[in-house]
This record gives C-alpha cells, sequence and structure tokens, in this order.
C-alpha cells in the first residue's frame, strides 16, 4: 500500500478534523501519500481529489466542521456511482480509503467494500447511533453543547420563575437528550425509547411548585414530539409561563471537546492501521475504553442500545 485517501460523508460532527488529522498524519509517518476527497462520494465521482501534506492539516484539530466538506450524493447509491467512484480512485492510483461518517456513509463504504475496494470507516455523528462502538465523534461535544444551552436558559426561568421546553436533536435515538439532560438536571426527559408520560410530567412539575421550585426543565428529543406541543400541553394543563426553545444545528458546530479530539485522533490513526494490516470492510470502534475493529455488516444490522438505566437514574433524581 503507498497512497490512501480519506473522505467526510454526511452530517458534519465535531471532532471530525482531528480523525482527518490522524488519518493524515498516521499515513505520512507510514510513508504514504495521502489524498483527501472534498464532499465525501459526491467528491469520489466527480474526481474532486487534493494531495494532503503534514502542513495541510496544521491547526484543525480543535476546529469543528469539516475542511473536506460534506455533501448527499444520490447518484453513489447506484452500481453505476459506485463503479465510477472506484474507477477514479484506481485512476489516481489509491490503494484505500478512510470513510469518516455515520450509518449512510458506512452503507456506501460496505457496498465499495463488496466490490472489491479496501475501506474503513470511522464513526462520526452526534447521535451516537451506531453499533459496535460506545461513542462515535461529535457525541460528547453536541452533549457539553446541549448543557451550555440549560445553564444558561435555566439562569432566566429561575429569575422569571418559568418553565422551559428544550427541544434537542435526535430523531430515532434519544442519547443527546438523555444525556444532557441527566447532567444538566432536568425535571424530565422525553425520548423515542420512552413512552411519553404527560400525567406523570405535569404531576411533577405541580408538585414541584407546590414545594417552591422557581423553575423547570423539559428536555425533548426532536423525534418524540415537536417542543412547541409539548410546551403548549404543559400550559393548557398547568397555567404555568411556559417557553420553548428549539437548539436545533448549534447542537453540530463549535470546537470539539478534549475527548472528542482525543477520540478522533485514535481512531483515525487506528483506520490507517487497519488499512496497513489488509483489514478493510470494518469501521473502528470504541468498546470499553480499548479500539476494535467492527465489521460494517455488525454495525449496519444491529440496533445500537440507549442505556434506559441512565433514563431511570434521571427519573429518579429529578422528583
Amino acid at each position: 500500500m503507498k497512497k490512501i485517501a480519506v473522505l467526510t460523508s454526511g452530517g458534519d460532527a465535531p471532532g471530525m478534523n482531528a480523525a482527518i488529522r490522524a488519518v493524515v498524519r498516521r499515513g505520512i509517518y507510514k510513508r504514504f501519500e495521502v489524498l483527501g476527497v472534498r464532499f465525501g462520494y459526491q467528491g469520489l465521482i466527480q474526481g474532486d481529489y487534493i494531495p494532503l501534506e503534514v502542513g495541510s492539516v496544521g491547526d484543525i484539530i480543535h476546529r469543528g466542521g469539516t475542511v473536506l466538506y460534506s455533501a448527499r450524493c444520490e447518484a453513489f447509491k447506484t452500481e453505476g456511482g459506485r463503479k465510477m467512484a472506484i474507477r477514479n480512485l484506481k485512476e489516481k492510483e489509491v490503494d484505500g480509503l478512510i470513510v469518516i461518517g455515520g450509518d449512510g456513509s458506512f452503507r456506501g463504504a460496505l457496498q465499495l467494500t463488496k466490490m472489491g475496494y479496501p475501506t474503513v470507516g470511522v464513526p462520526a455523528t452526534i447521535d451516537n447511533d451506531i453499533a459496535g462502538t460506545d461513542f462515535s465523534l461529535g457525541f460528547d461535544t453536541a452533549v457539553n453543547t446541549v448543557i451550555e444551552a440549560i445553564d444558561r436558559i435555566r439562569d432566566t426561568a429561575t429569575s422569571l420563575e418559568r418553565t422551559y421546553v428544550i427541544e434537542v436533536m435526535g430523531r430515532d435515538r434519544g442519547n443527546i437528550a438523555l444525556w444532557s439532560g441527566l447532567a444538566g438536571g432536568a425535571e424530565s426527559i422525553l425520548i423515542p425509547e420512552a413512552q411519553i408520560d404527560m400525567d406523570d410530567i405535569i404531576e411533577r412539575l405541580v408538585q414541584g411548585q407546590k414545594r417552591g421550585k422557581k423553575h423547570s426543565i423539559i428536555i425533548v428529543a426532536e423525534g418524540v414530539a415537536k417542543g412547541s406541543n409539548i410546551g403548549d400541553v404543559i400550559r393548557q394543563r398547568t397555567g404555568f409561563e411556559t417557553r420553548v426553545t428549539v437548539l436545533g444545528h448549534i447542537q453540530r458546530g463549535g470546537s470539539p471537546t478534549a475527548f472528542d479530539r482525543l477520540l478522533g485522533s485514535q481512531m483515525g490513526a487506528m483506520a490507517v492501521d487497519l488499512l496497513t494490516a489488509g483489514k478493510a470492510g470494518v469501521m473502528v470502534g470504541m468498546q470499553n475504553n480499548q479500539l476494535v475493529a467492527v465489521p460494517f455488516e455488525y454495525a449496519l444490522s444491529q440496533s445500537p442500545q440507549l442505556p434506559l438505566t441512565l433514563y431511570e437514574l434521571a427519573h429518579s433524581l429529578s422528583i
């Protein structure tokens, strides 16, 4: 193996740049040439490659987003599009590809592997919804971003004695809502993995006010309901002054935490090592604080489990 390439695909996640940097510098350390593919799988098809040197990835470890950019690519979902991508890679004499992204990105990487092209993945998604790894890049940063917002909103909620509903990302998984809600001391957390009990939520709010509580925070994962709808129900059933905040895409951006920088560095370097060892068709995972190689088939066929013990803990602590 003499030349490798790296791309980022799907939604951006803090820590992607740390992983890119690690891939480039680990690759050069092993005396490979490294190419960056801009705009994900679209760049593979269009031949949008750039050479990456040690200096190319200087001063990016602390930046959010991805310096290689990202894009959705419908053409890559076709066999013709994938054949074009492999043709371009071979014309550039690239011997292996590292894909940094989430579920959809890994489905594309798996198809390349099945077509005989060596591909390794690095899990990067703020939803932390990929099986086979305890953490994906961007999750820790997103949770900390939400916690900072909760802390700021709590100041206003206390000053004006209001109830605040905060809607966070998580269409199918409630990891961001659960972890930030527990760490932020929310009174109730609504996630897709647990049934909504509005009676319990209302009862907690009413009892809290009777005890002299000055404010309440409700965290809602976007996949459960709109925060505005939950806020309307609370107003109607309690009469409490209620405000709704939708955090939206601020959860994706920002400087990655130390944890995500370390994780990106470790995973990016191991991805290069796996390609070097001839282990393709796998992603790098973190299990029990150890890096492991996880087959794409496993990561894509299993349903990652949210730790409901944390949900039960949050429920018992928010009385």
